[in-house]
């Protein structure tokens, strides 16, 4: 929260007349220095998100479209790439943007207790901590700048080793981090799955290592640097709290630590204060996510390597058929689940049978396969994503509506779908026997270590 109020805090300097006004009559050099000692540091963090994502994009498209194959087909030989990615990888680990530390290190410790330290950082996961607040500050900085709205933040003075619960991480990163994190996974997964270039070589590494160490850090960070993130029996009782607040009725009177609707709509504050502008260039953002749909329907094998418009505009019937399922089995669960139960087991049978013959029409009479189930879900459950997103920009015209219903239904389960993602390596690390000690003893100190080793028998004792 504090890095949130900062870099809001500069987001609305970026926004005002004395930024403008210094720009336009200090000379450049002095300018030089207004950038880095006020805006600049949060510029450059944005520019660098920002240049992930084009990378990112811009491989997808290539290896959707096929202009990567075609490349890799008429180049006689990659040494030349593999020469430039090779440099490239260096500075792309963060060793050449290192080397100032070291250096400044080396001025004033001596060189070998430099390098120690830079290796001290590292093995204390300082690279882990480091890349998530670069997504806290691009987060807040760009969505000011977009919309404005900076807002002070309590973060309080509270003890601060302490356990903090899945459903609290959760409110706090899901729309900074878990969200992006998870879009480029897809992406990399998207692109790892259609890309030509061979899996094992040092190209392709090089050119997604780094992507996965952001996706890894924006995701698990949170859990990693939280006392007894690892511990199995709060890891359970993380996803019961969870699972509670997500299903928690909402309602004016309602608290966001208690109930997802009422934080949800939080989380949209910033679209009541932006003006057309800022509208638009959401939903021109939002648009990204129906590029996965575009891009993946023709590489399924229903489509038999047909490349006309009719297959993606088909591929819409899909979408329209499940949310229509969605809505019939969430009326009849609001009209039958109470009284007439018998009723609403009857359409769910009928859902399924339904859904089961498609399919089993589709395997039969067309080239779908079950690969193409798979494929298609990575198709589909972005453009739900962005959809929900646009409606939540054309909240003001939608929420007089029924369709507004549909929308916020939608979005509980994508969150719940979303919290499942993030949970999963966190509980499969839980279970690992010995995860949580190593974990702790990396974290804190011997003493910290060994009274939070002692907290656990007791309460574990008390709880017996």
């Amino acid at each position: 929260m504090f890095e949130a109020k900062v870099a809001s805090g500069n987001g609305e300097q970026v926004l005002s007349r004395d930024i403008y006004r210094l720009g336009h009559r200090l000379d450049f050099f002095r300018m030089l220095s207004v950038f880095y000692t006020t805006v600049g540091f949060y510029f450059n963090s944005m520019v660098v998100v920002l240049t992930v994502y084009a990378f990112l994009w811009g491989r997808l498209y290539m290896a959707l479209s096929g202009i990567e194959k075609e490349a890799q087909k008429n180049a006689s030989n990659n040494k030349a790439l593999g020469a430039i990615v090779n440099q490239q990888f260096i500075i792309q680990l963060g060793l050449f943007t290192a080397l100032p530390m070291v250096v400044e290190n080396t001025l004033e410790h001596g060189f070998l207790p430099a390098v120690w330290d830079f290796l001290t950082m590292q093995l204390q996961l300082a690279s882990l901590f480091y890349t998530f607040s670069l997504g806290t500050r691009t987060h807040f900085f760009g969505r000011t700048i977009l919309h404005g709205g900076a807002k002070y933040r309590a973060t309080g003075r509270g003890f601060v080793v302490e356990h903090k619960s899945f459903a609290e991480n959760y409110r706090l990163y899901a729309r900074s981090h878990f969200v992006k994190a998870i879009e480029l996974g897809i992406i990399l997964t998207v692109y790892a799955s259609h890309s030509p270039l061979p899996k094992g070589t040092f190209v392709y590494i090089a050119m997604t290592i780094s992507s996965w160490f952001l996706v890894v850090s924006w995701i698990m960070s949170p859990f990693v640097f939280n006392p007894s993130g690892f511990d199995w029996l709060k890891t359970v009782y993380d996803f019961e709290d969870f699972v509670n607040w997500i299903w928690y009725p909402g309602g004016p009177f309602r608290k966001a630590e208690f109930s997802w609707e009422t934080w949800w709509y939080e989380e949209q504050d910033h679209l009541k204060t932006t003006g057309i502008w800022g509208k638009l260039l959401e939903i021109i953002l939002d648009l990204r996510f129906f590029f996965f749909q575009y891009g993946i329907v023709y590489q399924l094998g229903i489509a038999d390597n047909n490349t006309s418009i009719a297959v993606y505009l088909l591929s819409w019937i899909f979408m329209v058929a499940v949310v229509a399922i969605y809505i019939s089995l969430a009326y009849a669960r609001d009209k039958y689940a109470t009284n007439e139960h018998i009723y609403y087991r009857l359409v769910q049978l009928l859902v399924t049978m339904v859904t089961v013959l498609v399919i089993v029409l589709l395997l039969e009479f067309t080239s779908f396969s079950f690969v193409d189930l798979l494929t298609s879900s990575l198709a589909f459950i972005p453009t739900g994503w962005g959809i929900i997103l646009i409606a939540q920009v054309l909240r003001p015209f939608l929420q007089s509506t029924l369709v507004w219903d549909t929308v916020v239904s939608l979005a509980r389960l994508y969150d719940l779908l979303f919290g499942i993602i993030v949970m999963a390596p966190m509980a499969v690390l839980s279970w690992l026997p010995g995860f949580q000690s190593m974990q702790t003893r990396i974290l804190f100190n011997e003493a910290f270590s060994r009274g939070l080793q002692i907290s656990r028998i007791v309460s574990g004792k008390k709880s017996a």
